[in-house]
């Protein structure tokens, strides 16, 4: 069975807008009602064995602290180990078979969540996540179905890229190898697709995975992982499990075969981590490959040419969306004075329209935050504004006797290193300090200076001068950068997804880049009719 295969071509997957009396608007609400009507128990998944330690940890919806909707199984050390045995047994057998087959998992599995669990794996979503049914289709459908289809294409792009030069009677080829050893995986809270793809995109190129959700995330990393097992995904190949992280962390990081970690999550975590396995560094057998995205804070920058309209509804969609809940989310704003009237007036008439409330009702644009610790870290901010005296434009308000609530908050700063301007929140709210126009150049530098992070930012402006400017000097603030719109939503095959400095090592997430750093080359020269010789001309 050889030859040159041809993976169908992929292509972003159509997004469900669940308007009123639509069919797929009803299917959704039908399987949320399923889900919340059951109580799940969540195993880990070790070696392809269900694991329950009877030790467990309720879960609620952050959006109905009364309604119980699953437990967890928590691991210990122990179950990291056996997790690190079970992928190490699994790996010869997954490496030396054929990447087509492999490449027919995924896409199996990207088929399965389009279609068969469409909803259900936005049910769970938007039950344990507290996302919307848009921002959950987007993400927990649209994204995740995409990275399986996308990086597919990829690896098959990937391992065709061979030597282009072959001197007379020798044969010159790469060969792309699974790391020497196990990933470990640790994937975040807010993105569904996130939490999919970053075991997913190393398995996918031989690789074998210990995988730590966070515990918020564990509701729907659940279906994930027996949607992967229903695809095919062998035993052991990915092996998910939860539990305390420094106690899970010191097994994986103590361990000679550690060869990668994909990472998505607090730039504290991580550079922990990384930290770690530099002290660590001579316990290996290969230098671990360290793959990271991180935190950030947001810019949006307004020049006093952009449009009224599209910058109000960029700070509101960028700031606001899944409650700000994004690492991509805008979080600073630049505003210049001539135009601060008219935007101000915007917001404050369209931010009181939104709905806050459960996910349930579709008429809810915002929802609750991830949980209680969440919860008090993002009030606290608003709570040190109203002391320092700093101007409240809209919400500050909070509750969470029946869920994490937090209102849309806007704080205005007059000083541009005002707290709110400089540190991550994770949460609704958007700091706004307005410039003189005559201030351009100024702002530049400071939008560029005010925070350790580099992720996403976004300038708005109609004078293609000012936009060269900003796009130029502005070149290290933001790996993702946006022109005359909001710095969230990249598509996967469209704008892969990274930023630098604080912010993680930018390997691009939906790109093939980031494929790449699952495989260590071999380069093989073959000689057909090699030298008998060792004498050179020149030596005559």
């Amino acid at each position: 069975m050889n030859g040159f295969f041809q993976v169908p071509k992929a292509k972003n997957e159509p997004i469900y807008d669940y308007a009123p009396g639509s069919v797929e608007r009803e299917k959704l609400q039908k399987a949320i009602s399923n889900w919340r009507s059951q109580v799940v128990n969540i195993p880990m998944f070790i070696g392809g064995k269900e694991v329950r330690t009877g030790i467990v940890q309720q879960i609620f919806p952050p959006h109905d602290l009364s309604h119980k909707v699953g437990e967890y199984h928590i691991g210990n050390a122990d179950h990291a180990q056996q997790a690190i045995d079970a992928a190490l047994a699994a790996k010869e057998s997954w490496e030396l078979m054929p990447w087509e087959q492999r490449a027919a998992i995924f896409l199996k599995a990207a088929d399965l969540f389009a279609t068969k669990y469409r909803y259900d794996i936005s049910a769970v979503t938007m039950i344990g996540q507290s996302k919307n049914a848009f921002q959950s289709e987007i993400d927990a459908v649209c994204e995740l179905v995409d990275f399986l289809r996308f990086n597919v294409q990829y690896m098959t792009e990937i391992y065709s890229e061979q030597p282009s030069e072959n001197s007379p009677g020798i044969w010159n080829r790469l060969e792309y190898r699974p790391l020497e050893g196990f990933v470990f995986a640790v994937t975040p809270f807010n993105f569904t697709a996130i939490s999919g793809n970053l075991p997913a995109a190393a398995a996918m190129m031989g690789n074998v995975v210990v995988w730590k959700p966070a515990d918020t995330q564990i509701y729907s990393a659940n279906l994930l992982m027996r949607v992967f097992k229903e695809a095919g995904l062998p035993d052991g190949v990915i092996n998910l499990i939860y539990g305390d992280g420094p106690t899970i962390g010191d097994v994986v990081f103590n361990h000679r075969d550690l060869t990668g970690l994909h990472f998505t999550g607090s730039t504290k975590v991580f550079r922990h981590m990384w930290k770690t396995i530099g002290m660590n560094i001579e316990k290996y057998r290969s230098y671990p490959r360290i793959v990271g995205e991180t935190g950030g804070k947001d810019f949006v920058l307004a020049h006093s040419s952009a449009d009224v309209e599209v910058t109000a509804t960029a700070l509101m969609r960028g700031a606001f969306e899944f409650q700000g809940q994004k690492c991509s989310a805008a979080s600073r704003a630049y505003i210049p004075e001539s135009m601060w009237p008219s935007v101000k007036d915007i917001l404050i008439k369209e931010v009181a329209t939104m709905k806050m409330g459960p996910t349930e009702d579709f008429g809810n644009f915002i929802n609750a935050v991830i949980d209680e610790r969440a919860f008090d870290k993002i009030s606290s901010y608003i709570d040190q504004a109203k002391k320092d005296g700093v101007e409240i434009l809209c919400g500050g308000g909070y509750d969470k006797s029946n869920g994490y609530f937090i209102e849309p908050t806007i704080i205005m700063a007059e000083d541009p290193k005002y707290t709110t301007m400089c540190e991550e929140i994770f949460g609704p709210v958007l700091t706004i300090h307005v410039y003189k126009d005559d201030q351009w150049d100024a702002i530049l530098d400071l939008v560029d200076s005010t925070s350790e992070y580099a992720l996403t930012g976004a300038v708005l402006s109609q004078d293609r001068v000012a936009i060269t400017q900003a796009t130029t000097r502005l070149r290290n603030s933001a790996g993702n950068f946006y022109i005359n719109d909001k710095p969230t939503g990249a598509v996967v095959g469209q704008q892969p997804f990274g930023g630098a400095r604080g912010s993680g090592t930018n390997d691009k997430a939906g790109a093939k880049v980031n494929l790449l750093r699952w495989v260590s080359q071999r380069t093989i020269k073959e000689t057909f009719n090699p030298p008998t010789d060792y004498r050179y001309p020149f030596l005559g």
